[in-house]
């Protein structure tokens, strides 16, 4: 296997290095999130971390990696005594994908000794493995939210409780947690990264010299991996030696109180909720004065640390663009009164309405909690998510049948199968699987009229306010969106389906109205559209939402499109108004099979 990319020779990314470094000194700051566009090195730099880790002792056979001078006394392989052998090994690297199970991260019920041996016994699971190492989740934007929630879990406490498959273990769950992703596959929930301790946002570099010797590098790694790390072995041993040399100072650095006073009045300055980022931000200073040799944490550690912990904890709407208070964080830092706020909703290009004069897009209303929207019947779950039924790994147990993967066992079915044999034992044959029933995503495709007869500016502040709302409730229950618009002579896809919400909130504020109705062709485009996404995901359910008030006033006649939409759920969300009403978009609805909510009571319970 060839040797890892030295850490040191990677070229800029010096928030990047300090941020890993300083999480490698102290765990307990709360791990890493890594930001950045794809071939920015993310990957290579945190592989190349788990080389520079110390090595450890650990007790023989212990499947936990005790310590041990200080063996965990919960430790399901314990108790270990003293006098035990030892084993010295370098700390653990683990890659969580993204397809992970529960039962693999957390560990499960042992069914082959289950089976075999009658007893009840537990198999480990990678947060075990990664006991007192580094666990890195790639691409951790797309991991489920139960095991995102799992592993910041275990990262807080230090440890992992299971209670599942009859099974009760604690154990020691100390690691290093890096994560990585690129936004332009979606943002992950803004609580789940304020869990993360530090957030650290990269690109490529914008200057020649510099991307010229990221690939002069590359090329002589990739000619020889061994020869390139040993040229670069002293830089990766000398940082190696720092990292210990800063984990045995770190108990001793003192925090003075009027440094501990700076940073409550920064947070406080910033407008951050909660106290996780004071203890955040104190944790990585007193890191940070151990990393430079320092027995006491100076005004220049407390701004470095707040650079590296606050900039992603502002935001206040969870559709906000994240990454986008830096200056703010500098003003704070600066102790100048930061700006107020900017106005939402400037600088559009407007749209002609149905006469042909230009009207101003209207800024949206204030979003509210809409009704739930959800798919008719229960689908078989790709992705995981909060809006439809659908047979999963996790959820109400409904039911059980033969094995058809890692599933959870169904111990009573299990126990049946065997007694239909006549037999008092259980065999392989009997095993049977529990079936679950979960929630998952789909993919909700909104198709919105912006036509003149929709230009009046009240009216169009409250369909993008509904918009806004349906936007964030899909953001929340983890969906695809997509968005069509029509008016003029034809229709266009402003959003392509995509994970990022945030791009739907731009598109939607950019939003002018004016024109004709051109109604069959927006159908016709969300027909193209979701056959497109059959294709590409065919196990993503799709919802179409269709804003409008159902006039037709160019083009074909929308019934004759209907029939390319048969089979696809959908919305009709009513925007007629005033005393006279047609109640064309109910006939809409009829042909569509789709349900019918009126505009103003799209905000009532469901």
């Amino acid at each position: 296997m060839p040797a890892p990319y030295p850490f040191s020779a990677v070229v800029g990314l010096a928030d990047l290095r300090l941020a890993l470094l300083l999480t490698a000194v102290n765990p307990a700051i709360g791990g890493v999130l890594v930001r950045g566009e794809k071939g920015t090195a993310k990957s290579t730099v945190v592989r190349a971390l788990a080389a520079l880790l110390p090595e450890l002792d650990a007790v023989g056979g212990c499947r936990f990696a005790c310590d041990p001078a200080a063996p965990d006394p919960e430790c399901p392989d314990g108790p270990h005594t003293r006098g035990a052998a030892v084993i010295h090994r370098r700390s653990s690297l683990v890659e969580l994908p993204v397809g992970a199970t529960e039962d693999r991260v957390v560990g499960t019920l042992d069914i082959q000794r289950a089976l075999a041996e009658g007893v009840k016994a537990y198999e480990p699971g990678l947060l075990a493995t990664a006991h007192r190492g580094l666990l890195y989740v790639d691409e951790v934007n797309l991991l489920p939210d139960h095991l995102v929630d799992l592993l910041l879990d275990a990262a807080a406490m230090g440890r992992a409780h299971v209670e599942r498959d009859g099974v009760s273990v604690k154990h020691a769950a100390r690691f290093l947690l890096v994560g990585t992703m690129n936004p332009e596959e979606g943002e992950p929930r803004p609580q789940l990264v304020d869990r993360f301790g530090l957030v650290v946002s990269v690109s490529s570099p914008d200057e020649p010299a510099p991307r010229a010797e990221v690939v002069r590098r590359r090329l002589a790694y990739d000619a020889d991996p061994d020869g390139f790390a040993a040229r670069w072995a002293a830089e990766d041993a000398l940082l190696a030696r720092q990292i210990t040399g800063a984990r045995e100072r770190l108990s001793t650095v003192e925090l003075p109180d009027g440094e501990l006073d700076r940073i409550a009045r920064i947070c406080l300055a910033y407008g951050v909720d909660g106290l996780r980022a004071d203890i955040v931000v104190a944790r990585a200073a007193l890191t940070l004065a151990a990393w430079h040799g320092r027995g006491v944490v100076t005004v220049e550690d407390v701004k470095d640390a707040a650079r590296l912990a606050l900039p992603h904890r502002r935001r206040r709407d969870p559709l906000d663009p994240p990454g986008t208070d830096e200056e703010r964080l500098e003003e704070t830092l600066s102790n100048e009164d930061p700006d107020p706020e900017p106005p939402d909703g400037g600088g559009v290009p407007p749209g002609p309405s149905e006469d042909g004069e230009t009207q101003p897009p209207a800024a949206p209303g204030q979003p509210y909690r809409p009704r739930v929207l959800t798919l008719p019947k229960t689908g078989e779950r790709a992705h995981a998510g909060r809006r439809s039924l659908a047979y999963a790994r996790r959820g109400r147990v409904v039911g059980a049948r033969l094995p058809q993967g890692a599933g959870a066992p169904h111990l009573p079915a299990t126990l049946r199968a065997a007694a239909a044999r006549g037999s008092r034992t259980v065999a392989p044959a009997d095993l049977r699987e529990a079936v679950h029933v979960g929630r998952e995503a789909n993919l909700v495709l909104f198709v919105v009229d912006a036509s003149g007869s929709m230009a009046a500016r009240q009216r169009m502040t409250t369909v993008k306010a509904a918009v806004l709302s349906l936007l964030r409730d899909a953001y929340q229950r983890r969906d695809r969106v997509g968005m069509i618009t029509f008016r003029g002579a034809g229709a266009d896809e402003v959003l392509p389906p995509t994970s990022s919400h945030e791009v739907g909130v731009q598109r939607l504020a950019r939003l002018g109205t004016g024109g004709r109705t051109p109604l069959a062709a927006g159908l016709e485009a969300a027909a193209r559209t979701l056959r497109a996404e059959r294709r590409r995901d065919p196990r993503r359910r799709p919802l179409l939402v269709l804003v409008t008030d159902g006039r037709n006033t160019a083009g074909a006649d929308p019934l004759t499109v209907v029939p390319s939409l048969a089979g696809t759920a959908a919305v009709v969300v009513d925007c007629e108004a005033g005393p006279v009403r047609l109640g064309l978009a109910r006939r809409l609805a009829t042909a569509l099979d789709a349900s019918c909510v009126p505009l103003a009571a799209l905000g009532r319970a469901a």
